[in-house]
């Protein structure tokens, strides 16, 4: 076996098999029409009879769900848990999981003290002193009642409850939970690993079941539940249209490449942590997530766009954050590398939240986690570095002999050049000479109008001759190569970084650990000059 020596290497040859699925999803279980209080004085006037406006009858509807999971854990020989503060529960499901034996069925049930929105009652008054009664929406710490169950289709999973009026609930699944259990059911052997697949028989089919998974599954889970546990809701309400709805408050899209030994990963990260600690930058992360990124104007987009390196233990993990998704990457377990996409705002995609937008969910997720690893498939073998460094700033001869100029490192004019494709490589239309001059002159820091358009016809041909941007047929527009995109990013973080930082090094009369290796290193070679000459 081969030793990888770039982040290529270990993409390119050490990864056995890869999977993509949707790992965690976090789903909001609630009744349209009662989050508002107009849906709430509906309800209490339609389906209890009531005249007044109030939440004071609501309470009778809270005893009795009460009751009812009360009943319900001890006719099912539940067992109960009041969470304690600051206790992890899925540490509490994990110790119970282990000895349950059933295919399905309720685990325990837990109560926890939780702060929620809800509806309370507060006292108005007319003109003339006269009060009533006037609902309004507010926050308060209430109890939930947590179902942790077992589903034969879904695994481990858990529902819940809030006890107070709309008695909107929360449902967690993981979606690898689901396709080791259709796996199973389909005949496909595998070795499991957390939230994972350590080994696969036949990797398409399982890529297939993985595939499937998508909201008729997650409802027809939820629907079954529904049926089985105690409901906040009476027959009559259903019949009368209060059914619940689900949207998504967070989901995570997971790529797991397993990898052929521990080594591979570690170079992996040992490459891809030192050399992505710009991805965050907004150009960079505009690439990754396929979005325009607006930072001036009346409308900038929002974010911190930074790269986080966290480490847990010994295991780093590079975090990227846009608006309020993140993509994570991370060495699993000492053996796959994972890139998880994790959407916490659907809003941020201009997708609504319902769970039907599931589909277009997976696509922006598992398509930024494929774009990030592109993005980090940046070759660092010398000799083809070299080749392709000559490539970029030597001139290029054409079949009719003319001599277009390379492109010099250092040089203004084009390091702009290269600076301003990242930009263009968003916009699917391409881009004109215009759009070159007025972006590449504000880089300069010049004047757009002293820059003629003989000198961007210029520019062009040099950067489409190297192979850097090529024209759209039948147009005059142009667009980013993918080479163009990966050469430029690089070139231009080795100019901004690297180079005037190390050359302020050793020109800085104080002393520097650069200008101490230096010396450190023309004494050497004045000590093996010397002692060279004295064998002579």
């Amino acid at each position: 076996m081969t030793i990888a020596r770039t982040v290529a290497d270990v993409l390119s040859g050490h990864v056995k098999f890869e999977v993509e699925c949707i790992d965690r999803m976090y789903l909001n279980v609630y009744q349209p029409k009662l989050q508002y209080a107009a849906g709430l004085v509906g309800y209490v006037q339609r389906q209890l009879g009531l005249p007044i406006a109030s939440t004071a009858p609501l309470a009778k509807i809270t005893d009795r769900f009460t009751a009812a999971v009360h009943g319900f854990a001890e006719a099912q020989h539940i067992e109960w848990v009041d969470f304690l503060r600051g206790q992890r529960k899925d540490d509490v499901m994990a110790k119970r999981l282990a000895s349950f034996t059933a295919p399905e069925g309720v685990v325990f049930i837990g109560r926890a003290q939780e702060k929620t929105p809800l509806f309370r009652t507060e006292k108005r008054h007319h003109e003339d002193g006269m009060s009533y009664p006037w609902i309004v929406k507010t926050t308060g710490v209430v109890n939930h009642f947590y179902f942790y169950c077992v589903d034969a289709d879904f695994g481990p999973f858990f529902l819940k409850f809030c006890s107070y009026f709309p008695y909107n609930a929360k449902l967690c699944i993981n979606g690898h939970h689901w396709a080791q259990r259709q796996a199973t059911k389909a005949g496909i052997g595998y070795v499991a690993m957390d939230n994972a697949f350590a080994a696969v028989e036949d990797v398409a089919g399982l890529q297939e079941i993985c595939d499937r998974l998508g909201p008729e599954q997650i409802d027809a889970l939820l629907r079954k539940w529904l049926a089985i546990l105690p409901h906040p809701f009476t027959a009559a309400d259903r019949a009368a249209g209060y059914r619940y709805d689900v949207s998504v408050l967070q989901a995570e899209f997971s790529l797991t490449q397993m990898l052929d030994s521990p080594v591979s990963g570690r170079v992996f990260f040992e490459n891809v942590i030192r050399e992505n600690l710009d991805i965050g930058r907004p150009d960079q992360v505009s690439l990754v997530f396929g979005r325009r990124l607006m930072k001036t104007g009346p409308r900038p987009t929002p974010g911190r766009f930074r790269t986080r390196v966290i480490t847990d233990g010994v295991t780093p993990s590079l975090h990227v954050d846009y608006k309020n998704a993140t993509i994570k990457q991370y060495h699993k377990e000492g053996r796959a590398l994972r890139t998880e996409t994790t959407i916490n705002d659907t809003h941020d995609f201009r997708i609504g939240k319902r769970l039907t937008n599931l589909p277009a969910l997976r696509e922006i997720g598992f398509t930024a986690n494929r774009r990030l690893l592109r993005v980090q498939r940046i070759n660092h073998d010398p000799i083809t570095g070299t080749q392709a460094l000559h490539a970029i700033t030597d001139p290029v001869i054409t079949a009719a002999g003319a001599r277009i100029p390379g492109l010099r490192l250092g040089q203004q004019r084009s390091h702009a050049l290269l600076s301003a494709l990242p930009v263009f490589k968003l916009q699917p239309a391409g881009f004109v000479n215009r759009d070159l001059r007025a972006l590449t002159a504000q880089l300069r820091g010049t004047d757009p109008g002293t820059v003629t358009a003989g000198q961007m016809t210029y520019d062009l041909r040099r950067l489409r001759h190297h192979g850097l941007i090529e024209r759209i047929p039948h147009s005059h527009r142009y667009r980013v190569t993918d080479t163009g995109l990966s050469t430029a990013m690089f070139i231009s973080a080795v100019h901004d970084r690297l180079l005037p930082t190390g050359l302020a090094d050793l020109q800085t009369p104080v002393p520097t650990r650069l200008r101490a290796a230096t010396r450190a290193y023309q004494t050497a070679i004045d000590n093996l000059t010397h002692a060279t000459g004295l064998a002579a």
